[in-house]
Order: C-alpha cells, then structure tokens, then sequence
C-alpha cells in the first residue's frame, strides 16, 4: 500500500485537506451545508484521513475535542503534532513508515491505539497512557520478546496484537505473553484459553514472580509518595510545612560555610548538638500549634457558610411561598380575563392582574433587600471573627520565632566565647586539638575568627525570619482571600437574585400583554 503512495507527491496536513475529509465524512443530506456555510472543527469529535499520502502530521490543534483519528494508510515517518489532542480516544496509525513509539505523552485518554505495519523495534514512551485497552502493533521489527515486559504497566490492556513480529516465530511466544501479562483476554485476534494462561502460569513462574514482587514493592513506595505528599500539602494550608523536625535548622547550616569551620573548634560539637535539640523542639511546637489553627479557621469557614446556607433556604422558601400564592391567583385570573363576558370586565381584570404584578415584584425585591441586610451583618461577623482568628495566630507566632532568636543569640553567644578562647590558646601554643587547616585559617587574629562567627550568626537569623516572613505573609494572604471571596459571593448572588426576579417580572408582564392582544383581536 505504502509503495503506491510513493509514487505521488507526499502531503502534510492542512486546512483544505481537514476540511475536505470533514466535509466527506458528513451524511450527504447535510454535505452542501457544511460547503456552504462550513464547521467548526472544535466542534469535530472524530477526523479521517487514511490513504491521503500524509508525510508529515500537522494542523490538527484546532480540533480540541477529538476522539477518534485515524491516519492509517499514509506515508507518515515520525508521530508529532498531537499534544492538544488530549480527548483522544481512539488513534490508528497503522501502515505508516513510523520507526519509533514518541510523541503520545499527553494523550492520557486515549484506550485504542493501532501502530500496525510500521517500522517499530522497540515498544518504549507509553507510561501515560493508562487507560490502554487494546493495543495493536502487529508487523513491526519487533525482535526482543522480553520488550513485551514494559506493557505490564497497563493495567487495563485486555487486547494485544503483536503477530507479524520477528519475536513471534521463537515457540515459547504465547506462554510468555500470557504469563507477563495475566490480564490479556484477547491476544492476536484469538481470545486467551483457560489452559494456556495455565500453562503459561506454571512456565514461566519463576520469572513472573520476582516481577510482581518488585511491583508490589514499587506500588507500595509509590502510595507512601503520596501520602507523604498528601501530608505535606495539609501542613503547607496550615502554613507550618517542614516545621515537624529538623528542617529548619538544617536549612539554616546548609549554606554556612563558616559554621562548617567553626564545626572542628573544641566544645562546639555538643554547644551545636543542645542547640539543635531546643531549636527542634521549638519548631514542633510551632507545627503543633499551626495544625490546630488551621482546624480553628477551617471551623470558622465551615460554621460561616453554614449559616449562610441556613439563611439562605429560609429565605428561598418564603420567596417560593410568596410565587407560588401568586401562580395560583395568576392561573385563576388569566382565565378569568380570557373568559370575560365583556370586554370591560377583562380589562378590569387586567388592571387588577398588573397591581398584583407589581406587587409581587416589590414583594421579592423587599426580601431580597431583608437578605442582603441580614447576609451583611453575617459577612461583618465573619471578617471580624477571621481578622481575629489571624492576629492570633500571628502574634503567637511572632512569639514563638522570638524564640527561635534567643536560641540562636545565646548559641552565638557561646560560640563567640569558644571561639576567642580557643584563639587565645593558639596564640599561646596551648591548643592540643589537631584541627583542619580551613578552621587554623580563622585563628589568624581576633577580627578574622569574630567576623565568622558573626556571618554564621546573620545566616542563621536571616533563615528564621524568612520563615517567619512566610508564615505571616501566607496568613495575610488566607484573611483577605477567605474574605474577599465571601463578599464577592454575596455581590454575585444578590447581582443574580435581583437578575432573576426582574426576568419573571417582565415574563408575567409579557405574558399579561399577549393575553390583552388576543383580546383585543377578537
């Protein structure tokens, strides 16, 4: 098939091309509409263009909810252009010149995919296509049976054609298939025998087995990823991320090149291990308060819109008691105006109509108005209830990074007072210590060993009040978040309410006004 096409000129897709194959795959009595008027190709679920010489894939990101393309039949090399192709579902690539499985990355919904008859060596760059259901890549260069190993991962793979494949002539091919891939239900068009996914089992068992070991191990490293990760997020809503141990400290070491020095003086090893200790257990009291703040304020939230909500349906009952006392009334009077036995009385009838019109509208404005009264007073409650929930934590937490401070100006304290004892001793040729000739270079004189003390005391003081900056400034920005968007809500909703009773208004109006044209005709 593909030796004919290469007698033609190759193509690359464009937009006369779409548009001819859109047109072509459109039921005939609606074809000279779509030529006339044309379609848009968002619009487009599903595109075929086999056998049209394609070379080259390309301009197809205008069709953004595609789901099933088929390029089957071309001369196509390289598998390119389908990343905005993310609804795929269905792709055909099959008899093609395409040498390598690239470029599918992003279509994680895709559960159909033909590369039949290409040039394909190796099965590879597939991982996020977990939703793969059948799988044909039938006469490639396929030569390695082990390869098949890699479609493990597919959990939901339950159709697999790979005949036509060098690898399909070696006589264990089928046991070996079925046995790394126990799911398989169909494999080369014929449906997986009970005795053969036996005997599969049974052979090749002791290959299989170390295999499901090691993914259960993989699975189970994988769920603690994300459990930790889960953590983590919940600690970073609470502002107190990487606060539950040494983090902190360590951060704040990890950069100081000095301290590192500073590291071989005598006595700094346990001044530095009793600073950690203290520091440590400062940071996770600060981690432990943060998590109960966060319980705090997400409370205050919830019990906010509770009570919102409780307002709310109280006054959407009252509103849907005054409309429908209305309609009742409204369906008596209409008939009443088309039933009038002269033309007086329905005009009568439609005055009293148009009274009870307007009042119904002011009826639902007035509540609307008791509503926005009554939701302000709540929202002014909430503002001040969570302007009070962050200034003490803040405060609190000022408190405890203060004491962060001390712990690191009585450490500097003490390590200044090492540091010139141990200097003294050197001068004198009283040091017994065998130490490191980047430490010997601070103990030139007074001014070198004090000025590295004091560059490790400002790195360190540096790191505490970043922290502490982020904390404060992640509060700011919850307080004014939560708030704004509950005011924002409230403009939306009465903007809304009012918007919805002036269309019923106007619909009861228009309604009134065909009745009184009918009237009027007769």
């Amino acid at each position: 098939m593909n030796q004919f096409y290469n007698s033609i000129e190759p193509n690359v897709i464009d937009d006369k091309m779409v548009q001819k194959a859109v047109e072509e795959q459109c039921p005939e009595d609606i074809r000279k509409l779509v030529k006339r008027e044309g379609i848009d190709f968002k619009d487009v679920t599903e595109l075929q263009l086999s056998f049209r010489n394609i070379l080259q894939i390309d301009n197809l990101w205008q069709f953004e909810t595609l789901t099933k393309l088929q390029l089957d039949n071309n001369i196509i090399e390289k598998i390119e252009a389908l990343e905005s192709l993310v609804h795929l579902v269905w792709l055909d690539l099959s008899f093609n010149n395409i040498e390598v499985i690239e470029g599918l990355d992003t279509l994680v919904k895709l559960q159909d995919l033909s590369l039949y008859n290409n040039r394909i060596s190796i099965i590879e760059h597939m991982d996020t296509l977990q939703e793969l259901q059948i799988f044909s890549i039938g006469k490639n260069n396929l030569t390695i049976l082990e390869d098949v190993i890699y479609l493990r991962r597919f959990k939901n793979l339950r159709t697999l054609n790979l005949a036509g494949n060098p690898f399909c002539n070696d006589e264990q091919y089928t046991l070996f298939v079925v046995a790394h891939l126990p799911d398989l239900v169909y494999l080369d068009f014929k449906l997986v025998s009970d005795t053969t996914r036996e005997v599969a089992v049974l052979t090749y068992q002791d290959h299989t087995e170390p295999l499901e070991r090691e993914e259960a191990q993989a699975l189970a490293e994988l769920e603690e990823n994300q459990a930790k990760q889960k953590e983590l997020e919940y600690h970073k809503t609470a502002f107190v991320e990487y606060l539950n141990g040494s983090f902190l400290f360590d951060s704040m070491y990890a950069d100081d090149t000095e301290a590192a020095k500073l590291a071989y003086l005598p006595g700094v090893g346990d001044l530095l291990q009793a600073y950690r200790k203290e520091f440590v257990s400062v940071c996770e009291s600060l981690f432990n308060y943060g998590l109960k703040e966060y319980e705090k304020r997400e409370a205050e939230v919830s019990d906010f819109y509770e009570s919102l909500h409780e307002a709310l349906t109280a006054n959407q009952q009252e509103g849907r008691k005054i409309i429908l006392d209305f309609e009742d009334r409204n369906k008596r009077t209409l008939d009443e105006i088309q039933n009038a036995s002269s033309y007086d009385i329905a005009e009568s009838k439609q005055a009293e109509y148009k009274e009870d019109i307007l009042q119904l509208s002011e009826a639902l404005m007035t509540l609307e108005m008791l509503m926005t009264d009554q939701l302000e007073e709540l929202l002014k409650d909430f503002e001040r209830n969570i302007a009070a929930i962050a200034s003490t934590f803040i405060e609190n937490v000022k408190e405890i990074m203060t004491q962060c401070r001390d712990l690191e100006n009585r450490h500097h304290g003490k390590l200044l007072e090492i540091s010139v004892t141990t200097l003294e001793k050197s001068v004198k040729n009283e040091l017994d210590e065998d130490l490191p000739d980047d430490t010997r270079m601070l103990l030139v004189n007074k001014t070198t060993i004090v000025n590295a003390v004091n560059t490790s005391h400002d790195i360190h003081l540096q790191k505490i009040d970043k922290r502490e900056s982020d904390i404060l400034s992640n509060t700011h920005r919850w307080q004014a978040s939560v708030t704004e968007k509950a005011f924002q809500n409230e403009i939306n909703r009465n903007r809304d309410r009012v918007k919805e009773i002036v269309q019923y208004i106007d619909n009861l109006q228009e309604e009134l006004d065909n009745v009184e044209i009918l009237e009027l005709t007769e």
